[in-house]
C-alpha cells in the first residue's frame, strides 16, 4: 500500500524524534560515566540549549526534566563521594533553566546546592547568583525567588543593602510572605542581629517541605541558639569580672553572685562549660553544627556528616 505525503512526513518526524532521544539518553548515559572519567567530565554532555531545543522538537520542557534530575543525580554522587569537583553543576543548571525558565524547584534548589561551602554544597555563590537573578527574570511573580536571593547576598555575600532591597522587591508581590517586609526592614538596620538570622532561618524553614533543606534550617537555628547564649554568658562572665576583680571559678559562682540561676546548658542539654580564661565553651561541638562560638581556640565550626549514598 502506497504511503501518503503526510504519512511519510509522520514517519520522519517520528525518525528525527527517536533519534533525538536517543543521542539525549546516550549524552545522559556518559553523564553517569563521570564518577569513573573525573578528566572528561566537562565533555560528556550537550551544553548548548539551543541545539538541544532543536533536537526535542518541542519537547524543551521533557528535557529539562531530564537535565534537572541528572543535576540533582550528580550533586548527590559528587557531594557523597566527597569529591570537591562541582564544574559540571553549573553548566547543568543553566541548561535546566535556559529550556525550562519556569521549572521553579531548579532555582530554589539549584542555589542551595550551589552557594554553600563544602561539604553542604559546591562553595560556587557566584554561579547561585547568576541562576536566582536568571529565575527572577522569567518569574517576577514567584515571591520565593526574591527570598533565595536575598538570604544569598546576606548568608553569602554580607550585602545586606541588596538583600534588604530584595527582600523589599518580594514584600511588594501580589502574593508574598508575611515575613518579607518585616527581613527588609530588619535587613536595612540590624544586619546583624541574631533576630533577623533566626527570622531568616524560620522563613527558609517554613517556605519548603525538602526534608534536607528543613534539617539544614532547624541546624543553623540550633546554632545561632548556641552562639547568642554563649555570647550572653561572656557577657555574664565579664560583669563578674568587673564587679569582683577577678575571673569566677565556676558557674557557681555566677549563680552565687545572683548572674544566673541554674546552670545553662545548650539545646542538646550538655552544660555550657566555664573556662579559666572566662570563656564559655560547648561540651561536644561535633553534634551542634554551624557554631561559630563556644568552640576551642582555632577550631572550624563543625559541619554536618555526610550522607551515605543510597546508589
Amino acid at each position: 500500500m502506497k504511503m501518503s505525503a503526510t504519512g511519510r512526513v509522520n514517519l520522519a518526524a517520528l525518525a528525527v524524534l527517536f533519534f533525538s532521544l536517543a543521542g539525549a539518553m546516550t549524552t545522559l548515559y556518559a553523564m553517569d560515566r563521570t564518577r569513573r572519567e573525573p578528566v572528561a567530565q566537562d565533555e560528556l554532555y550537550i551544553s548548548s540549549p539551543r541545539v538541544l531545543r532543536r533536537m526535542s522538537l518541542g519537547y524543551t520542557g521533557l528535557l529539562a526534566d531530564i537535565y534537572w534530575t541528572r543535576a540533582v543525580q550528580y550533586f548527590g554522587v559528587q557531594h557523597h563521594s566527597g569529591s570537591g569537583d562541582f564544574r559540571l553543576l553549573a553548566p547543568l543548571l543553566e541548561v535546566t533553566t535556559e529550556l525550562d525558565p519556569k521549572l521553579l524547584p531548579a532555582y530554589e534548589f539549584g542555589a542551595n546546592f550551589l552557594a554553600p561551602k563544602p561539604p553542604s554544597g559546591a562553595g560556587l555563590p557566584g554561579a547561585a547568583l547568576s541562576l536566582m537573578k536568571y529565575g527572577i527574570e522569567h518569574n517576577p511573580d514567584q515571591w520565593r525567588l526574591y527570598y533565595n536571593l536575598g538570604f544569598l547576598y546576606y548568608t553569602e555575600f554580607k550585602d545586606y543593602a541588596k538583600a534588604a532591597e530584595v527582600f523589599k522587591q518580594g514584600a511588594a508581590l501580589p502574593v508574598t510572605n508575611e515575613f518579607m517586609p518585616i527581613l527588609a526592614a530588619r535587613m536595612a538596620q540590624h544586619a546583624g542581629e541574631f533576630d533577623t538570622a533566626r527570622m531568616l532561618w524560620v522563613t527558609t524553614y517554613q517556605s519548603t517541605k525538602e526534608p534536607r533543606i528543613r534539617q539544614n534550617a532547624v541546624e543553623h537555628l540550633l546554632a545561632l541558639q548556641v552562639d547568642e547564649e554563649v555570647k550572653q554568658l561572656e557577657h555574664v562572665v565579664e560583669r563578674y569580672r568587673q564587679q569582683t576583680g577577678r575571673l569566677p571559678e565556676n558557674m557557681g559562682d555566677l549563680e552565687r553572685a545572683g548572674f544566673i540561676h541554674g546552670t545553662p546548658a545548650d539545646p542538646k542539654g550538655n552544660a555550657y562549660q566555664l573556662m579559666s580564661d572566662g570563656r564559655i565553651e560547648v561540651q561536644n561541638p561535633k553534634i551542634l553544627y554551624f557554631i561559630t562560638k563556644g568552640l576551642p581556640p582555632g577550631a572550624s565550626p563543625p559541619q554536618p556528616p555526610r550522607e551515605k549514598s543510597g546508589s
